[in-house]
C-alpha cells in the first residue's frame, strides 16, 4: 500500500505562482506513474501532470508550459511548480499514483485564484 499527503495549496492572485508536494510513504520511483489531477466544481477530474519510473512526464494541454513536475526520490516527493496561474486553475488538486497495481489518491489540496 501507499500513502499520499499533500501540501501547498492556498490563495493566488492571476498570474502569480505556487507550488503542491506530494509526500509518498513508498519509493516514488516505484510508482508506475504518479502525478496531479484536478477537479473544480461540476467539472470532471482531469489530469494536470504525471511522471513515469522512466522520467517522462506529460500534462494536461490547459497546463503546458506553465506548469512543470518533478521528483524527488531521496525525499520521495513529487513537486508541481505553478507559474502564471489563471483563475479556470482553481481548483482541488490531487496527488495520484500506480503502484503495485493500484491506483492511489491523496487528500487533495484546494487552490484558488482570484483577485
Amino acid at each position: 500500500q501507499a500513502q499520499l499527503v499533500e501540501s501547498g495549496g492556498g490563495l493566488v492572485q492571476p498570474g502569480g505562482s505556487l507550488r503542491l508536494s506530494c509526500a509518498a510513504s513508498a519509493s516514488v520511483s516505484s510508482f508506475a506513474n504518479i502525478g496531479w489531477y484536478r477537479q473544480a466544481p461540476g467539472k470532471e477530474r482531469e489530469l494536470v501532470a504525471r511522471i513515469f519510473r522512466s522520467g517522462d512526464t506529460n500534462y494536461g494541454d490547459s497546463v503546458k508550459g506553465r506548469f512543470t513536475i518533478s521528483r524527488d526520490n531521496v525525499k520521495n516527493t513529487v513537486t508541481l511548480q505553478m507559474s502564471s496561474l489563471e483563475s479556470e486553475d482553481t481548483a482541488v488538486y490531487y496527488c495520484s499514483g500506480l503502484f503495485g497495481g493500484n491506483r492511489y489518491w491523496g487528500q487533495g489540496t484546494q487552490v484558488t485564484v482570484s483577485s
